[in-house]
């Protein structure tokens, strides 16, 4: 008799246990209590869009969690549902503080947003921490996963955390950081954490979304003059020498004096303010405190001078400028005619027959037709 591998077959009990398994190739038995039990464990239900908004208003961080992977989904059937959301949730939101913190890779940037962030809860504000990490070439999901690495802020209960994959987009943030920010902000995150991918001089895209940008960086990394990157520099508004501790500490005093020295020569990023330097250790909890105080500084002045409603509504012209590249590239790609255009039109390309110019300017004349 050959094997059903359109329905499961039972097998007898065996040494006591019973089992149950499914004549698949590769697959193994399994305990029928299992088995039972994951039949009966009730499927998630879909939300309705008013369920969405009554919950994140409420701030159920559960609630939130699904509102964001429904935005950030790229299925279609998610999108209609996903912009009325977010239509939905504007009235609530623009009245957090967002920060973004960024650095090489090994800065300490998890740690020191868990020192933070648990800084800023125990003075009872709601904190919201985006953590990017660098998407899995294969699966696209995270690599990295910080919301395991910050164990004591997860517990926090004013605080949500949320990890996002790359997806490969570039500016060290994920394609979704924008809308995740006005989610946060609907459920009554005051303060945002933007956490960056750590990829280096790419990462300028997060400052078209924060309030304020943190350079972190670490001692005895090298020539510290020759590690400064100017693209980078030109856009923080406070730069930081993490794990200033033990032996470090000389270290760390020599590389706050030359970065010090070189924002001397840079253009501020935020109008009326001039960056600094500080010292700290989030392992120790060191220096935390000077640093919130420094953020809440340039807060009152962006406030009272003006720039910061006037970055807000440059950040937004710059969002729906960004929008319409993605729109028009997606509608590029997407049209059968240019597909089937594309390999002839490289191939003519390679052997000299046209200028890539030329090629571009063919492929865009069918688009436009």
């Amino acid at each position: 008799m050959q094997p059903n591998f359109e329905k499961p077959e039972w097998v007898p009990p065996n040494a006591g246990m019973e089992y149950a398994t499914i004549i698949r190739p590769g697959v193994e038995l399994v305990p029928a209590d299992h088995v039972a039990a994951a039949q009966q464990t009730p499927q998630r239900r879909n939300l309705s869009i008013q369920e969405y908004l009554q919950g994140i208003r409420q701030g159920d961080r559960t609630i939130l969690g699904r509102a964001i992977s429904l935005v950030e989904s790229n299925s279609l059937r998610h999108l209609e549902s996903a912009q009325e959301l977010l239509t939905l949730i504007l009235p609530f939101t623009g009245h957090s503080f967002r920060i973004g913190i960024s650095g090489a890779p090994g800065a300490g940037k998890s740690t020191f947003i868990e020192s933070l962030g648990c800084y800023l809860t125990q003075l009872g504000h709601k904190v919201a921490v985006l953590a990017v990490d660098p998407s899995s070439s294969i699966s696209k999901g995270s690599v990295l996963g910080d919301k395991t690495r910050m164990e004591k802020l997860v517990q926090e209960p004013n605080c949500f955390i949320r990890p996002s994959p790359s997806g490969g987009a570039l500016g060290g943030v994920a394609r979704k950081t924008r809308e995740t920010v006005l989610l946060c902000e609907a459920a009554g995150y005051e303060i945002i954490l933007i956490e960056t991918v750590g990829v280096g001089q790419s990462e300028i895209q997060v400052r078209s979304m924060v309030d304020f940008f943190l350079l972190l960086n670490i001692p005895g990394a090298g020539d510290e003059l020759q590690g400064i990157k100017k693209g980078i520099m030109e856009i923080a508004d406070a730069v930081v020498i993490n794990k200033a501790d033990g032996d470090n500490i000389p270290k760390a005093k020599l590389a706050q004096a030359e970065y010090t020295q070189a924002l001397q020569y840079i253009q501020p990023a935020t109008m009326g303010w001039k960056s600094s330097v500080h010292l700290c250790s989030s392992l120790l909890n060191q220096g935390i405190s000077e640093i919130w105080q420094e953020i809440l500084k340039f807060q009152s002045l962006v406030q009272q001078n003006g720039f910061f409603e006037k970055r807000r509504k440059e950040q937004l012209r710059e969002w729906i400028h960004q929008l319409i590249q993605e729109y028009l590239y997606n509608l590029f790609y997407q049209n059968s005619e240019i597909l089937q255009a594309i390999p002839g039109i490289e191939q003519d390309v390679f052997e000299n027959r046209i200028s890539p110019t030329n090629a571009a300017r063919k492929l865009i004349q069918l688009l436009q037709k």
